[in-house]
């Protein structure tokens, strides 16, 4: 059957059993946007670049499917570049489709051309500008192969114009031969077992666990590890609800604005049990300092983050999901033989320890019972209405860190948000991603602040065409928030540049202009009626304003380069260490 590059564009998509694709057509792609008419799958139509980009992410986010977009050449594949290099940093299968002048025109600087190629190598595990029509199948088959396995990540293939005009002989083979690209899957049985050894002779041991697991789909593998030799967990930003925050050895979440409890029990472990995490700034702080006492086991399917960062005891380079039955394995043939309690660290101390520092240091909201809204009572509120059921997105900023800190999470996959690479605007587009990933029947919440709203809210457009019901909350403090609390942490109260006036724009009538229900909420009396109000509305996108107060801070915070033990819980801590500092 002789077909054109573009219907080839369009069936390897459906022969890799792809439901939805992501873009917005242009010149060189639009050979591809006629076939597109009968492809067997659904096409979202956005309102930028970027937006299908981060939708993309977003479903895969929600799915751990690959997700797709498809975008014409120039400007609209460098407006994908942030949303891809979002994606390498936080490990999200994506597969970016672009369009391409003709290869005749190439380097002519033609209409449209840019090297996207080139401008996307370091920010993606793959790309390819695909030379003849004949090798479309087998470079979308490919990528689709390099996104999803190993270290999942973000992989584009650019298609000449002249390319998808041509025709050939369609063909399609399942299998994938990529003599180069193998990645270590089992992890190497001499190193599992000195992991168990160390685990064994540890009194303070620590699961650090990573957003990997929650790629690997390893949630279940995780609490059974865990609960078997009674080893306290901590979540990453990236890995929250990847055990339960309900579940008896959860600590809390690490890092820079993470649970107290959550950062003291890295700071005094004396065995970090690694779990695909790759020792982010974020989470260390200043790396010298970092879990000082420390010994390290780390599990990664990437071999070039085991001891990039720290240097490592005990490695494994291996899927977690796979590496983590092995360890079980292992400990289940223990249990046969009589010689389990061997390997089971007395740890009752140290959790007892763990637990009382969970009690003495929770997290504290000033909410008045009248009046002013706090940001993390609006926050609180959302899980208190739509509760485990929902998926939650996170733009970046204050809002996220409230978000990640005050929802109690049970699942992996419930919480989406852009970790590595912190990009303003990803919570419109990415929650839309999600929610035609999860279906109709998951309700999504976008919980995102008025900087990062203002940056991609001309999605809800989409949304509301494509019928994709989307609950947006926005918290609006009328300030680029974090960037505010900086400055008057750091820079001597000297705000610069961060004030957003709250009726600029009006969000009540935003959402008015785009057809939908729009809620605002001021007043702490009204917060939980007015969320059921939007609760009860389920066949179309919901904007609800939270208007809360503008002076509010996050709170643990670890200043930005500073030793973990410099842990900061209030503001007013804050304070007094300054005036000591200055008397």
């Amino acid at each position: 059957m002789e077909i054109t590059g573009a219907q080839a564009v369009m069936k390897s998509l459906e022969m890799l059993d792809v439901d939805t694709v992501f873009g917005y057509p242009g010149g060189a792609i639009l050979p591809a946007y006629d076939p597109l008419i009968e492809a067997g799958f659904e096409h979202v139509l956005v309102r930028h670049e970027q937006g299908a980009i981060h939708m993309a992410e977003g479903y895969a986010h929600a799915t751990n499917r690959v997700g797709v977009c498809i975008v014409t050449s120039g400007p609209a594949a460098t407006n994908l570049v942030t949303g891809l290099t979002d994606a390498m940093m936080d490990s999200v299968p994506v597969l970016a489709i672009t369009g391409q002048v003709a290869s005749t025109a190439i380097g002519s600087d033609a209409f449209q051309e840019a090297d996207v190629t080139g401008i996307t190598m370091p920010i993606t595990k793959h790309n390819e500008l695909v030379s003849s029509a004949e090798r479309i199948p087998e470079a979308i088959k490919e990528a689709f192969h390099v996104a999803r396995s190993g270290r999942p990540g973000p992989v584009l293939v650019d298609i000449p114009k002249d390319i998808l005009n041509a025709t050939f002989e369609w063909h399609w083979d399942d299998r994938v031969d990529l003599p180069g690209y193998k990645p270590t899957v089992r992890g190497h049985g001499k190193m599992v077992r000195e992991a168990l050894d160390l685990i064994a002779r540890a009194e303070r041991p620590v699961i650090y666990a990573g957003g990997g697991l929650v790629r690997a789909r390893a949630a279940v593998e995780l609490e059974r590890f865990a609960s078997l030799l009674g080893l306290p967990v901590v979540t990453t930003l990236m890995a929250r609800g990847v055990l339960p925050d309900t579940h008896e050895l959860f600590v809390g979440m690490p890092g820079m604005h993470g649970h107290y409890v959550g950062v003291r029990a890295l700071q005094e472990t004396d065995l970090l049990i690694t779990l695909g995490a790759r020792f982010d700034d974020r989470v260390t702080g200043q790396l010298a300092t970092f879990a000082p006492e420390a010994k390290v086991i780390h599990v990664d399917v990437d071999p070039a983050e085991i001891g990039k960062n720290r240097p490592v005891d005990v490695p494994i380079v291996g899927d977690v999901k796979v590496v983590l039955e092995q360890l079980l394995t292992v400990l289940e043939e223990k249990q046969r033989k009589g010689q389990f309690e061997e390997l089971v660290p007395d740890a009752t101390a140290w959790r007892a320890h763990l637990d009382a520092l969970k009690a003495q240091h929770p997290l504290r909201v000033d909410q008045p019972e009248q009046g002013v809204l706090k940001p993390q009572s609006a926050i609180r509120a959302v899980y208190d209405v739509w509760g485990d059921e929902a998926v939650y997105v996170a733009g970046v900023g204050q809002h996220q860190m409230w978000a990640a800190q005050h929802i109690p999470y049970t699942r992996a996959g419930q919480w989406i948000n852009s970790g590595g690479l912190g990009t303003m605007g990803f919570a419109v587009p990415a929650a839309i991603g999600a929610k035609v990933g999860v279906g109709r029947d998951v309700p999504v919440i976008a919980i995102d602040g008025d900087g990062c709203f203002q940056m991609t809210f001309q999605e809800i457009a989409a949304a509301v065409q494509h019928d994709i019901p989307v609950v947006f909350v926005v918290i609006n403090n009328g300030y680029l928030g974090m960037v505010r609390q900086w400055q008057s942490l750091f820079y001597e109260d000297r705000l610069s540049q961060v004030a957003l006036p709250q009726d600029l724009p009006d969000l009540l009538k935003l959402a008015d202009a785009y057809g939908i229900p729009g809620f605002r909420i001021d007043r702490i009396e009204d917060l939980h009626t007015t969320l059921e109000k939007a609760r009860a509305i389920t066949d179309q996108p919901v904007l609800v304003e939270c208007r809360v107060d503008p002076d509010e801070m996050v709170f643990p915070m670890v200043p930005a380069g500073a030793s973990n033990d410099e842990l900061i819980e209030s503001a007013e801590e804050w304070y007094a260490r300054v005036a000591e500092q200055q008397a």
